[in-house]
């Protein structure tokens, strides 16, 4: 009995190690994408690493990020005023030389059936921010707070 629980106790010792990412710095967002901001239409926005907030009323519940390619996925709010429960892609880029714009960000896809087809809609075309998000320019964003 003595050796089950001992076993039992290093299971889940090692299982728990396991639980937390070693290096949890590694797997958050860049610091420029986290806070609150206000976009070139007025529009609030309060960011973390699992909550994309679009003011007042329109809540993304970040699934994954790919710091890689530069976007997240999200699960739509079922409260939302439209396509709620459904999933976004939000490419997004930094900018240089833009004061006070910092960043930009594109929905790519905003109404996919799953997180999976939101994933493979095409990226926004950071080669030409002005026109690379579907026709139409990145919303640039800048700190308020």
């Amino acid at each position: 009995m003595k050796k089950l629980s001992l076993l039992f106790l290093l299971l889940f010792a090692l299982s728990n190690t396991h639980a937390q990412p070693k290096h949890a710095a590694a797997v958050k967002p860049p610091a420029y994408l986290i806070g609150t901001f206000e976009d070139d239409y007025q529009i609030r926005y309060e960011i973390n690493d699992t909550l994309w907030l679009q003011l007042p009323s329109s809540r993304y519940h970040i699934i994954k990020w790919n710091f890689a390619e530069k976007y997240l996925i999200a699960r739509n709010d079922g409260r939302n005023p439209g396509e709620g429960g459904l999933y976004t892609r939000i490419d997004y880029m930094e900018f240089s030389n833009m004061a006070p714009w910092k960043w930009g960000f594109c929905l790519t896809a905003y109404k996919a059936e799953s997180d999976k087809a939101a994933e493979a809609t095409a990226a926004a075309d950071r080669d030409h921010p002005m026109k690379g998000c579907n026709s139409f320019p990145f919303s640039r964003m800048k700190r308020v707070r």
